[in-house]
């Protein structure tokens, strides 16, 4: 797995299609193999990106972790 935190972005994570997601109690699959979770608190689809963080003018640096 992968880990990119883009600037004044999101944290992308690459997996291998087979990630799922448990809440409240159930799990489901996530469709695709980049997710994007937001890390500006603004999306209205937590814990996933929605964009939200343009019109928030959220700000911070960019890194990679590679697992």
């Amino acid at each position: 797995m992968k880990v990119k935190i883009k600037e004044n972005g999101p944290i992308l994570l690459e997996s291998n299609g087979q990630a799922k997601i448990t809440q409240n109690g159930q799990q489901k699959p996530i469709q695709g193999s980049i997710i994007a979770i937001c890390r500006c608190g603004q999306s209205k689809n937590q814990p996933f990106c929605d964009g939200s963080y343009a019109k928030a003018n959220f700000k911070a640096d960019s890194s990679e972790i590679d697992i």
